[in-house]
């Protein structure tokens, strides 16, 4: 047990690194508090690996990778516009001490979604099929929740210093990208016309936040030439 333990927390924490589950826990981060994404993470990887787990040992099967991706990607696409919504409420300020309704199941679905199409998941099948079952869940579920506090740590770094509607869009773009690779690429198998998306989606989110600084700068420079007349 202990050697199936480390080894899967080590595949597992490897894994994550770089993954979209950590992007999509950075972006977490910068909406709510760092222990309730913790929380939801932690609960998230028991459930989503407890499940590949008991498939991968008991049934040595694997997960149907399409339908679970085209269900994420339609998640993602949800939360994109959830995001850009409360972005466009225009309010800078969130209350202290409270966190919007159902923070924490939103978080939980996120990542049992965006997990059980990852290739975390399938690793964690195939070492269930062949070490200690149990070992296997409790290291693939720490490898998550350490891989995924670095990201937590990053994205609380980021909300001190970012202004909430910011944080906002850039979550909404996140989940935008996200939703449209796993549409595409995992549900539909057009990796090509993913790339191709992904790539318009970001060139033009450059674009437009390029245009609207150069919007400021003008705006803010016509503003400094007009108190110079009036002094």
């Amino acid at each position: 047990m202990l050697s199936a333990t480390l080894l899967t927390l080590g595949v597992v924490f490897l894994a994550e690194l770089g993954d979209r589950s950590q992007l999509v826990t950075m972006t977490y981060a910068l909406r709510y508090r760092w222990w309730v994404v913790l929380v939801g993470v932690a609960i998230a990887a028991c459930l989503v690996h407890g499940v590949t787990v008991s498939i991968g040992h008991f049934l040595g099967a694997t997960l149907p990778s399409r339908p679970m991706a085209f269900a994420s990607a339609v998640a993602f696409l949800i939360f994109a516009a959830w995001a850009w919504r409360e972005g466009g409420n225009g309010d800078e300020t969130v209350p202290a001490g409270r966190e919007p309704r159902f923070a924490l199941l939103t978080i939980v679905s996120t990542f049992v979604l965006a997990e059980a199409s990852d290739k975390t998941s399938l690793a964690t099948v195939t070492l269930a099929s062949n070490h200690d079952w149990s070992g296997v869940w409790i290291g693939s579920t720490v490898g998550m929740v350490l891989a995924d506090g670095l990201a937590i740590a990053a994205g609380t770094l980021l909300h001190r210093r970012l202004p909430q509607k910011l944080l906002h869009t850039l979550a909404s773009l996140l989940f935008l990208i996200f939703g449209l690779w796993m549409l595409f690429d995992g549900a539909l198998g057009l990796r090509s016309l993913a790339i191709a998306v992904t790539v318009a989606v970001v060139l033009t989110a450059a674009t437009v936040a390029a245009a609207q600084t150069r919007r400021r700068r003008r705006q803010g420079s016509s503003t400094a030439g007009e108190l110079t007349d009036i002094g």
